[in-house]
């Protein structure tokens, strides 16, 4: 309670500790990163993709300059915080000494405190990477939204969806292509493919796998009355070249082409030449309209498929260990993960991690990372 003759003061921060705690967390990220390892490997990539001839073997050569662009920019992530943290000294030193003379100077206050909370958050973006055990988890990925129970309002809710991880990629630096999109009768769109390139993009995003539910005053009823929609996301890591994992015989595909303009509306670019490709063994469809000729499209589907393939031969591998093993492993996908409520009050919150904001808005903005993140930890604790 404050004291009766003014508000309660401000307990001044402990710069010393922050700091002290700082630089024994970037130790830790340090020791998980490897970062020894990720030094050697480096010197040895670098030497790699010095070589003359190194691009005689095209596939070899993008995997190396891959490999090596993503371990340098871990390297160089950690040098970055390594200065800032020697920074934040630096000015902390600077403040005592003022104190000490009886002086006080205000923009040093301030330099100190944003450099403290910068490197706060920057640490913490790096501690996410030690979330990610999966195999691919740091590869692209390949997601797919598709209207459920709702009619309209459904429709309409997948192109919000769609809308949504669009703005989060872009708040990450990530890059989204949509490869195919069919609009909804009235609104909207019925199912939408898009692949978000950017690394961990697939990691973050397999959170986000399962059904959507969304609770709102319906704009398409004329009385205005309240309605549950329901939107799902499914998510695939994509692989440049599955050859490896999957053989795909075009005999058992069935191709169709067909025009782009009648589906898709701004979200595609509109040609004569979409393909659509259904495998029959399975049943996956897999379209594409984006690219500029039907044998480009015809590629980009096979990419696609050949992931989907991929994934699903994974899962059943998984399923087996699992039978063998005696454990029960839940499917998320079909599931509800999250509500977004925004009548009769405004509340998103993750069924699964009880995380929860009342800023609906944000949230449909992007805001979508510590939703992820509370994902992310549930997970690892559970072992997922």
């Amino acid at each position: 309670m404050a004291p009766p003759d003014g508000p309660a003061a401000e307990v001044p921060r402990d710069f010393t500790s922050e700091l002290e705690a700082l630089g024994e967390r970037l130790a830790e990220a340090e020791r998980y990163l490897g970062r020894e390892k990720l030094q050697a490997r480096r010197d040895e990539l670098e030497a790699e993709a010095a070589k003359p001839d190194l691009w005689d073997d095209p596939d070899n050569a993008r995997s190396v300059t891959r490999e090596l662009g993503r371990i340098s920019a871990d390297l160089d992530q950690l040098d970055a915080l390594r200065a800032a943290l020697d920074d934040a000294h630096a000015l902390l030193e600077l403040t005592e000494e003022s104190a000490a003379e009886g002086e006080h100077d205000a923009a040093l206050d301030a330099e100190l405190v944003e450099t403290v909370d910068t490197v706060g958050t920057r640490l913490g973006a790096l501690e996410l990477q030690s979330l990610f055990s999966g195999e691919y988890d740091e590869l692209d990925a390949v997601c797919e939204v598709h209207a459920g129970a709702g009619g309209t309002d459904a429709q309409d809710w997948t192109e919000v969806m769609l809308r949504m991880y669009q703005r989060w990629a872009e708040r990450r630096g990530f890059t989204v292509e949509v490869d195919e999109a069919t609009e909804g009768q009235e609104a909207g769109l019925l199912s939408a493919t898009f692949i978000v390139h950017g690394r961990f993009a697939y990691g973050l995003l397999a959170t986000e796998r399962g059904v959507h539910r969304l609770v709102r005053m319906s704009p398409f009823d004329s009385q205005h009355r309240r309605q549950t929609s329901f939107a799902s996301m499914d998510v695939t890591p994509f692989l440049e070249d599955v050859s490896s994992e999957v053989e795909i015989d075009e005999k058992d595909l069935r191709i169709d082409t067909y025009r782009s303009s009648g589906a898709g509306g701004q979200h595609v670019n509109k040609t004569d030449s979409a393909v659509r490709l259904t495998h029959l063994p399975t049943g996956i469809v897999v379209s594409c309209q984006n690219e500029r000729s039907q044998h480009q499209n015809k590629a980009k589907a096979m990419q696609i498929l050949g992931a989907k393939l991929a994934e699903r031969a994974r899962l059943e591998r998984r399923a087996e260990l699992d039978a063998l093993s005696g454990e029960r492993v839940d499917n998320a996908w079909g599931n509800q993960i999250r509500s977004y409520v925004m009548a009769p009050y405004q509340l998103v919150k993750d069924l699964r991690t009880n995380y929860e904001t009342g800023n609906v808005d944000a949230v449909l903005d992007g805001d979508l990372d510590p939703f992820m993140e509370a994902e992310l930890r549930r997970q690892r604790e559970v072992g997922a």
